[in-house]
């Protein structure tokens, strides 16, 4: 790879806002390498719609990404993650991350008895990706699969804690404490800011596995695998882009990654 080639960004992609999880931790880990991001708000949620509408959401927002010069991109939305994956591979060259195999293998890792539990949208738990990729890793586990489709309004509205979010936690999670479960992976990346709720619904016992963690920790292992870090030196370059109502996802953007943006682009 050129040098100038290297010198790209790393390009992200999401529904909505929720990727900006994985933005944070990239930025955190990776501090010296640009990102774009593109949100495609015009059309969030994804874990509600059909898998054809998915994966030909998923191919635009990776064909944009592209034209702003990346040297790879994330698929920080779970459900594309979930439906769109051998798609994004077979049409593009550049090295593409999916945010459910980091996290299953990190469950995986740090699970003592191997019932892992599994909380996602309903596209998500329905196309049994996470199952599926934790089996393939450990072929014992035992699996608890959970859909919490009020979890992303309640971090877009930002109800991180409270009375409201606390039973509703409890009335997804009731029945998984139940299955033994030492391991939970927050599987949709607006759940990470429900993260101090759901621990305490689940109790001290069950480790969280913050996919965000995970998928920032692979990005930095392929571009050192694969030579592919920012030769030029300093602080890196964050742009990001929406499909639609930037100024509502600026203002919201702090929440998930702790400092303002100045700028947002309609794409």
């Amino acid at each position: 790879m050129s040098t100038r080639n290297k010198n790209f960004a790393i390009g992200v992609f999401d529904s909505g806002l929720g990727g900006l999880t994985v933005v944070k931790e990239l930025i955190r880990q990776l501090p010296d390498e640009d990102i774009v991001y593109f949100g495609d708000t015009a059309r969030v949620p994804y874990g509600t719609k059909s898998k054809e509408s998915v994966v030909r959401f998923s191919k635009e927002n990776a064909a944009f990404l592209l034209t702003q010069r990346v040297k790879m991109i994330v698929v920080a939305c779970n459900t594309s993650s979930s439906l769109a994956m051998s798609m994004l591979r077979k049409h593009f060259t550049v090295p593409i991350v999916s945010v459910i195999t980091p996290g299953a293998q990190k469950a995986v890792a740090v699970s003592q008895n191997k019932r892992i539990g599994v909380i996602a949208t309903p596209a998500t738990i329905n196309s049994q990706s996470y199952t599926k990729s934790l089996k393939k890793f450990e072929r014992s586990v035992i699996v608890s699969a959970q859909a919490c489709p009020l979890f992303v309004p309640l971090v877009e509205e930002g109800w991180h804690d409270g009375e409201i979010t606390t039973d509703i936690v409890r009335k997804y999670l009731g029945e998984m404490k139940k299955s033994g479960m030492d391991t939970l992976i927050l599987g949709c990346t607006h759940y990470p800011l429900l993260k101090v709720v759901i621990q305490k619904v689940v109790g001290p016992r069950v480790q969280l596995i913050d996919s965000a963690q995970e998928v920032a920790l692979e990005v930095k292992r392929i571009l050192e695998r694969k030579e592919m870090r920012r030769v030029r030196k300093g602080k890196g370059h964050y742009s990001f882009w929406v499909s639609d109502e930037p100024k509502h996802f600026r203002r919201l953007a702090k929440r998930f990654l702790g400092f303002d943006i100045k700028n947002v682009k309609r794409a």
